[in-house]
């Protein structure tokens, strides 16, 4: 059967790739990049069955939008890939005084899956793109009151976005399935190259598993679970995700964040 999935960042990269995978098996994609121009030449890359959608994650009109838009054309949406991020930025603070780190990685991706659960189902798909860098999340830089390195606001909000999933999924007992994949270290994606000079591995490692996540049946029972692709399994996130305090105050940081952007 046929699904609708949604995969932001699907301009370029990982997304990208992900979504000519699961448009050869006939799914319907919705693609999201930030301008119409990359959107358009994505749909020539992708082919099949595909819309786009444009929003600028950094702000949260653009993310509400998206959903809106999203939710008046689709009473059902199977999977959302929460694939966006952004490593090096030149602004590394949005116009509403965030880091664009936790932004773009953390925030946005609470906010749109937050807003599209009332059209996916219980059965449906929640894959959040974590990574093996994380680190325990320095509460002043997520309300955006203190500046971080390009690297450290990377790992702690790959951290950030692991957490809420394993929250997230604690609440929704009865589905979706809500899961934290790393879908490989330093794959070829534009990020790598621009963050760290290298060609970087084979993206279709990322996009393999990403495809697996999103619909296989090995991921049918791993709600909050997060899956290293590095190691080729689930395995424990780093330790500050299993600190009840820490994951506590973390999201008490997402949610105040997303109140005061909206």
């Amino acid at each position: 059967m046929t699904k609708t999935i949604l995969i932001t960042g699907s301009t370029d990269g990982i997304g990208l790739l992900t979504a000519q995978t699961l448009a050869k098996e006939g799914h319907t994609i919705l693609l999201h990049g930030r301008g119409a121009e990359r959107l358009e030449e994505a749909v020539v890359k992708v082919g099949g069955k595909v819309e786009t959608y444009a929003a600028d994650l950094s702000r949260i009109v653009d993310i509400q939008t998206l959903a809106s838009k999203v939710r008046e054309k689709h009473d059902r949406l199977d999977v959302l890939i929460n694939n966006a991020g952004v490593l090096k930025v030149q602004d590394t603070i949005t116009e509403a005084g965030h880091d664009m780190r936790f932004m773009v990685n953390t925030f946005a991706p609470y906010a749109l899956t937050r807003a599209l659960l009332p059209i996916i189902p219980t059965n449906g798909r929640v894959v959040n793109l974590s990574s093996a860098a994380q680190a325990p999340i320095d509460l002043a830089a997520l309300r955006g009151e203190k500046k971080l390195g390009h690297n450290d606001a990377y790992a702690q909000s790959k951290l950030a976005i692991t957490i809420w999933t394993r929250e997230l999924a604690k609440e929704l007992v009865n589905g979706p399935v809500v899961v934290a994949v790393n879908p490989g270290s330093l794959l070829a994606s534009k990020m790598v190259k621009e963050g760290y000079g290298i060609a970087g591995n084979d993206l279709q490692i990322g996009a393999d598993i990403l495809r697996e996540a999103a619909l296989e049946p090995s991921f049918a029972d791993a709600s909050g679970k997060y899956f290293d692709n590095d190691a080729g399994h689930f395995a424990q996130p780093h330790p500050a995700a299993l600190d009840r305090d820490h994951s506590a105050m973390v999201m008490q940081g997402i949610e105040e964040a997303l109140q005061n952007l909206s």
